[in-house]
């Protein structure tokens, strides 16, 4: 048996303190991030010159079943930039400036067109339902994207917080997907995913938003994680994961480990920036951009040309919003 002095089991109290109190201010920071990432996004951000913007397509009878598109006055063959919002599963919208200020402002000026997508939430619409609402809004873009001049063999798709778990869990199941009627699309960005191992995050200590999204049945857990469906060769997948949140990052490199064992195209990217800072501040002229866009690049030629072109380096407008 081994004793301890009473200093040493004073050390020993004092250090896990420490680390619990560090544990639970980051989950805290978490929550707190995700409840609040709709908060102060409602201005109107000022766009590219001459862009087309066509909101509220529908794709179901539901209010919430509609997506916005921004496309290039001349757009034409576009690749598509497919963003699904966070916000908890249960919060959020399409029209957030944090979600699409920069990445219009980026990404248009280069000949991209940029949809962005609501879906129906929280307490109504489960994670693995929510999923399939973005699969249909994905199949009703790719019908229609020809006539705002994209492309529909050419999507990505990305997602924030929640929205990145969608967009795992479609990437990892796209029978979700193909069930929907959506056709295959290049790759897939998830943006700091609110989590990409559902079956791990609910088996430990978690708030109350993740009870709120997931529920207490395992069976539900395992069919709504990404790391649980992934079962085989999935698209090119980056996840980019907030080094200053808590466990973000071990899930996103066990979720590529899991798909590179398969002959995945996939990566992590990790980010000194916040949970919200890495929806946000994607599309403005940095390195943390340009990662993002290395990944982009390798995903098809015509791709990597509207980004190589020296034609279409034109610097990101800058966004203003109006408060």
């Amino acid at each position: 048996m081994v004793r301890l002095s009473r200093f040493a089991v004073s050390v020993l109290l004092l250090t896990l303190v420490v680390v619990c109190a560090e544990s639970s201010a980051s989950s805290l920071r978490d929550t707190l991030l995700a409840r609040r990432q709709v908060a102060g996004n409602t201005g109107t951000p000022v766009l590219p010159a001459g862009t087309r913007v066509i909101r509220d397509v529908a794709y179901g009878n539901d209010p919430r079943q509609r997506f916005d598109v921004y496309a290039p006055a001349q757009a034409a063959h576009a690749p598509v930039i497919f963003m699904v919002h966070g916000g908890g599963w249960r919060r959020g919208d399409k029209a957030m400036d944090n979600v699409v200020a920069n990445k219009v402002a980026r990404w248009l000026p280069r000949g991209f067109i940029v949809i962005s997508t609501n879906y129906r939430m929280r307490p109504d619409t489960a994670p693995l339902q929510q999923a399939e609402d973005v699969a249909r809004a994905l199949a009703m873009a790719q019908r229609q994207a020809a006539q705002w001049g994209g492309d529909a063999q050419r999507f990505i798709l990305m997602g924030h917080s929640a929205g990145a778990h969608l967009v795992a869990l479609l990437s990892a199941a796209p029978a979700l997907a193909k069930a929907q009627g959506a056709q295959p699309w290049l790759g897939a960005i998830s943006l700091d995913g609110g989590s990409l191992d559902v079956v791990q995050t609910m088996q430990a200590p978690h708030f109350p938003l993740f009870d709120e999204a997931f529920g207490a049945n395992p069976a539900d857990w395992r069919a709504a994680s990404p790391f649980q469906q992934l079962q085989g060769r999935i698209v090119p997948f980056l996840a980019v994961c907030s080094s200053q949140r808590l466990n973000s990052c071990a899930q996103s490199h066990a979720f590529v480990g899991k798909a590179r064992s398969f002959g995945s195209q996939a990566s992590v990217l990790e980010e000194d920036l916040s949970h919200g800072e890495i929806n946000q501040q994607l599309g403005l002229p940095a390195d943390y951009t340009r990662a993002v866009e290395r990944f982009m690049r390798s995903l098809d030629p015509a791709v990597s040309r509207l980004l190589d072109d020296q034609a279409a380096r034109i610097a990101a407008l800058p966004v203003v919003i109006d408060r």
